[in-house]
């Protein structure tokens, strides 16, 4: 039921079923000692999808849509912000989340900033030995 409410985007029904998953792999031996980071990560999953399909969304509209608290979602929306696994941020004043789309054309730039230094790095280093 997990996963397919994620398939069918049915997000109420997921974080209903969250929980049963979650006791699922707290009995599991192997998967006991891993939960919160899979919890952490599913989450990060769901919220992106969502999020991928907007550019601003309500914050309240979003809660509503996953069954939550809107200070629930806002908190939990905040630490995985400020940990890098979501690419948005929260206007409190407006009470929307605005979804950051990264530019390529900076990514491809820092990419080749960086490979141009491993290069130079590495003349440098062969230049000392000979």
């Amino acid at each position: 039921q997990l996963l397919n409410s994620l398939y069918d985007c049915k997000y109420d029904l997921f974080f209903k079923a969250l929980p049963q998953v979650a006791d699922l792999i707290k009995k599991d031996m192997f998967l006991e000692a891993h939960h919160r980071f899979f919890l952490r990560e599913i989450r990060t999953v769901v919220y992106s999808q969502f999020l991928g399909s907007y550019k601003n969304v309500s914050l309240d509209s979003m809660a509503s849509t996953f069954g939550l608290t809107s200070a629930f979602l806002d908190k939990e929306l905040a630490r995985f912000i400020v940990s890098g696994a979501l690419n948005c941020k929260i206007d409190k004043v407006s009470g929307t989340v605005e979804t950051l789309r990264p530019d390529n054309k900076n990514l491809l730039y820092k990419e080749t900033i960086k490979r141009g230094d491993a290069v130079l790095n590495k003349l440098a280093k062969m230049g000392s030995v000979l």
